[in-house]
């Protein structure tokens, strides 16, 4: 047991010391004590999965009762998380090295950078609700600071205003949701909590508990209307947009799978979280493609990444959001860290577009052959044994190769273009129903299965699918219609976001204005 509280808490408590020292040290030594204590995280998760492999899942207490929740949990979604985010980690520390070279204030962003790492450690790690909220907390208190480490920025000043205020409301409801699972089941014990909900079943406080924790997973994840924050770190170093995806800006989604027993006791939530992540992600995708710059970019797809993430916790399909945690997170990290090349890439003027313009009937082929190739591969991995739900977002993500396909099928396309997007389906199709099977199988006993959807959840489903679907025709054509005047007036009020961020930068500035008036008057 004492080799499982190393393991856990080395690591975050070498971070931890590195970040403290950072912010009164010096840049150089600063740097090279992050680095190294990023190293020992790494080991520490590495030596949690030998643990994990050797002895399976469980819970170390820390101190005093086990319903106290003051302990340490390994399992599968906790090693899995540790690794992604101490590796990240790691390479955000190094990047920042260089990134911020010279810079007069590079070792207290380097102290920051690491406490905001210890605490997302703790998080994925904690075996008991307080532990976790108290980390959940102190991430976003970190987070803040490291916002505003160009306080001269309006933007950045904009931006650390709205990430505060959303914030704290998530706290709010995080922390009313761990106190009535606590006051309904006697035990702040995670490992108690999820067990007593399967034997015991839901009520009227597991369904409000529910509830709250899709609140908080919401605007922890930057989803639509409080979005705005997420777009407008952009103000920031790049170091701090890769560090947001070590299981900051997804820790919403990692609160519902690590509760998803608590989530699966309430339908009627699920089907709120998918429609609102589903929304999310078809807002964010469309927005995505009207930015011009790379970065803003990458934000709008963060945006809709975390809504595809919400929408299969929706859906109940947690093992495959957990896998989409890790593969969009090492994806987006790189792409941010990388965006400079990008820059230079366009500068170079290598043509970043599509390479040919598809027409209606070239679309058509595509979908088609692109669902009947997704259909003959699940057929060959059983399909007909598949929940609903896997089978539609299989479907759903089909359609995002389905696009490439059609701009191979183009009169204009070269050949090449039509063997790779043949090629890029086929592996697509593979890739997701092996790693499925693996996801599951790994998180066997630690997750729920999916559930038989009911007349709610396959209306979620079917809307879903079609929505997805009509979307991806409109982006496969777009190019068709882009000279056409009502396709320019709609691309500048989606470049704009429809406008829903500037609503609420109008309403915190209010906001703020009002209290300073009230402060003014009292003093």
């Amino acid at each position: 047991m004492e080799s499982i509280a190393i393991a856990c808490l080395g690591g975050p408590l070498a971070v931890a010391l590195a970040g403290l020292y950072g912010l009164n040290g010096r840049a150089e030594p600063a740097r090279r004590v992050a680095e190294g204590a990023s190293l020992a995280a790494i080991a520490g998760a590495v030596f949690s999965l030998v643990l994990l492999v050797t002895h399976g899942h469980a819970t170390t207490t820390l101190f005093g009762d086990q319903r106290l929740g003051l302990s340490v949990r390994l399992d599968a979604v906790s090693v899995t998380m540790a690794l992604l985010v101490s590796f990240i980690g790691w390479v955000v520390v190094r990047y920042a090295a260089t990134y911020l070279d010279g810079e007069p204030r590079q070792a207290p962003f380097i102290g920051w950078l690491s406490l905001t790492l210890a605490c997302v450690l703790i998080l994925v790690t904690a075996g008991g609700v307080w532990p976790f909220a108290a980390a959940w907390i102190a991430t976003s208190f970190c987070l803040h600071r490291l916002l505003l480490f160009y306080p001269e920025r309006p933007g950045a000043r904009r931006a650390a205003r709205k990430k505060f205020m959303t914030a704290r409301l998530g706290d709010v409801s995080l922390i009313a949701a761990f106190g009535l699972l606590a006051a309904r089941y006697g035990t702040a014990d995670i490992e108690g909590l999820v067990h007593a909900v399967r034997t015991e079943g839901g009520g009227a406080a597991t369904t409000a508990a529910a509830a709250l924790f899709a609140l908080a997973a919401i605007l922890k994840s930057a989803q639509f209307p409080t979005h705005g924050w997420l777009i407008d770190v952009m103000e920031t170093p790049t170091p701090v947009s890769a560090l947001l995806h070590a299981g900051v800006v997804n820790g919403g989604g990692f609160l519902l799978i690590r509760f998803a027993d608590v989530m699966l006791t309430s339908p009627g939530v699920l089907a709120a979280l998918a429609a609102v992540g589903g929304f999310s992600a078809l807002f964010g995708g469309l927005v995505m493609l009207t930015q011009p710059a790379v970065k803003t970019s990458l934000a709008w797809s963060t945006v809709a990444q975390m809504g595809f993430m919400l929408l299969e916790c929706g859906l109940a399909l947690f093992p495959l959001a957990l896998l989409h945690i890790v593969a969009h997170s090492l994806y987006k990290a790189h792409a941010f860290l990388s965006s400079g090349g990008a820059v230079e890439t366009i500068a170079a003027n290598r043509r970043p577009g599509p390479v040919a313009a598809p027409g209606a009937g070239a679309v058509a082929r595509a979908f088609l052959l692109a669902l009947g190739l997704y259909v003959a591969i699940g057929l060959g991995f059983g399909f007909a044994h598949k929940s609903p739900q896997a089978v539609a977002l299989g479907a759903i993500l089909i359609f995002g190769i389905a696009y490439l396909f059609a701009q191979g099928l183009a009169d204009l396309a070269p050949r090449a273009l039509t063997r790779r997007t043949a090629v890029a389906a086929t592996l697509a199709s593979v890739s997701y129903f092996a790693l499925q099977a693996l996801s599951e199988a790994v998180t066997a006993g630690v997750l729920p299965h999916t559930p038989a959807p009911g007349p709610l959840q396959w209306t979620i489903i079917v809307v879903a699918v079609i929505s997805f679907g009509l979307t991806a025709v409109v982006q496969a054509m777009f190019p068709l219609w882009a000279n056409h005047p009502a396709a320019a007036g709609l691309r500048v009020h989606l470049s704009n976001g429809f406008y829903a961020n500037a609503l609420f930068d109008r309403l915190i500035q209010g906001w703020s204005t009002s209290t300073l008036e009230t402060k003014r008057r009292a003093s």
